[in-house]
């Protein structure tokens, strides 16, 4: 049988070149070994292996001084380096040294054998798709969401391209309501003013009124000079008043007199102050019960809730997860100047399946996680992080989505029964589209990116995939 791949194994302990060889070889690889650095780096400049395991205490030269060199000269080769003396600052100066993985001694032979299996596939992948560059990666939309609440969304924003009239966002903490405030901003005729964004919750209540109007010098013990506040900062222009349902009563009163008159009086002042200013207000709380409850004036709500955008959760849009965790793999992949991850399928099911209480804001945070700490360029189910496998018991609707065996279409009868006790809407432009994204970014991934062959498998014409990849922007 040929050898599928081939390992080269540096370490100047023979029984643990020994251990590795043999285990390798069970598994139709091919190996290699030498007990110095220098005996690598000649063999190299002959040929060049799909993987190399390193130890890092070596006589001679030691493993991080062969990562950086290494590094200038086989940039893309995958090297897992190992050492007896794992302690923080050995993993560190590997990762830093760009270590593809990084495994203490004494290690789990199963464990090595697993990471030399994703160090030869994701060297396989470097050589079988060239991923884009960042440079090349298109301009990033404002808003990523093709589900059919998001369109709503969209099309609220539209309508109010050309007003300055007041808007009430609503949505639960991480959806996106400072995002939504800002495209309302960028597409109104205050575009080239100030857009001055303020946290209700996250400001002191006694310096909320000082942050909100501003303070004159010598109105309070410390105030040494003049201040403007928010308002006079966004005149002309948009204040968005986050978390709006945190603002406590007696500042609630001056906000409405502001909007009622257009002027107010900065702490201190004995003169008011005129502004022109479009406020766009937002919270994850129901204001209607906070005024059934005294705590929100009602007159103040009506004067907000002139137009009113609400943006969905995260699993009443499961059909947006894939597109953009794309778009914040990428993102990370810009900050962190990495490549590109590449969910895999199945990774992609179970996330898709998952509730999101933290919604896109938890989302992206997932996606940075990943970009920093999965080993290899594709993302597997073993690669998410913890808190997220954690779930897999607990979710049946997310474990059963990914058990795709013989019994695919229970599972998928579950998925959607789940779907239904849920109370969401729209569940067929919800499977369908992630249905076919499955699909077909499998048999992309089974026949290496070919589309015609991948064409043939799931019974498409070429013409008929190209438009399904373009539509489900998948890469």
């Amino acid at each position: 049988m040929t050898n599928k791949y081939h390992v080269w194994i540096t370490d100047d302990d023979k029984s643990i070149r020994w251990v590795i060889e043999k285990t390798l070889a069970k598994n139709n690889i091919a190996t290699r070994s030498f007990a110095s650095a220098n005996a690598l780096l000649k063999a190299l400049k002959e040929d060049t292996p799909d993987a190399l395991v390193s130890d890092i205490r070596m006589d001679g030269m030691d493993g991080l001084e062969l990562l950086e060199k290494l590094q200038h000269s086989h940039p893309k080769l995958p090297i897992i380096i190992m050492t007896a003396h794992s302690d923080l600052d050995s993993a560190v100066s590997a990762f830093h040294g760009g270590a593809f993985e990084y495994i203490p001694k004494p290690f789990d032979i199963e464990e090595m054998l697993a990471i030399v299996m994703r160090a030869c596939l994701h060297n396989e992948q470097q050589k079988n798709n060239k991923p884009k560059t960042n440079k090349e990666l298109p301009a990033p939309p404002e808003i990523i969401g093709e589900a059919p609440a998001m369109q709503e969304v969209f099309r609220a924003i539209g309508r109010l391209a050309r007003s300055h009239i007041t808007v009430l966002i609503n949505g639960q903490s991480g959806t996106g309501k400072e995002l939504v405030a800002k495209a309302l901003h960028r597409h109104s005729p205050r575009t080239k003013e100030p857009f001055i964004a303020l946290n209700m919750a996250a400001i002191p209540k006694d310096l909320m009124e000082s942050e909100l109007f501003g303070h004159e010098k010598g109105a309070f013990t410390g105030a040494n000079s003049r201040r403007i506040g928010r308002f006079e900062q966004a005149n002309n222009g948009t204040l968005f008043l986050d978390e709006i349902g945190d603002m406590p009563a007696e500042l609630q009163t001056r906000l409405l007199r502001v909007l009622a008159d257009n002027e107010f009086y900065s702490v201190g002042a004995h003169t008011p102050t005129k502004v022109n200013v479009r406020i766009i207000a937002a919270t994850h709380q129901n204001l209607e019960e906070l005024v059934e409850q005294g705590l929100f004036r009602e007159d103040l709500f009506h004067r907000l809730n002139v137009i009113r955008i609400h943006i969905p959760p995260l699993h009443d849009r499961t059909q947006d997860i894939p597109i953009l965790m794309q778009h914040f793999l990428s993102l990370a992949a810009k900050e962190l100047s990495t490549e590109i991850k590449i969910l895999m399928p199945e990774a992609e099911s179970y996330l898709c399946a998952l509730p999101w209480p933290g919604n896109v804001r938890q989302l992206e945070n997932t996606c940075r996680w990943l970009t920093v700490m999965a080993t290899g360029r594709e993302i597997h189910l073993a690669d998410l992080p913890p808190e997220l496998l954690a779930k897999k018991k607990s979710i049946q609707s997310a474990e059963k989505s990914i058990n795709l065996g013989n019994n695919w279409e229970s599972s998928l009868k579950y998925t959607i029964e789940e779907k239904i006790k849920r109370g969401e809407k729209n569940i067929a432009k919800q499977i369908i589209p992630l249905t076919e994204r499955i699909l077909i970014k499998s048999a992309l991934m089974h026949t290496q990116g070919h589309r015609n062959e991948a064409a043939n498998l799931l019974g498409y014409g070429r013409n008929t995939l190209t438009r399904k990849i373009k539509e489900l922007a998948i890469e």
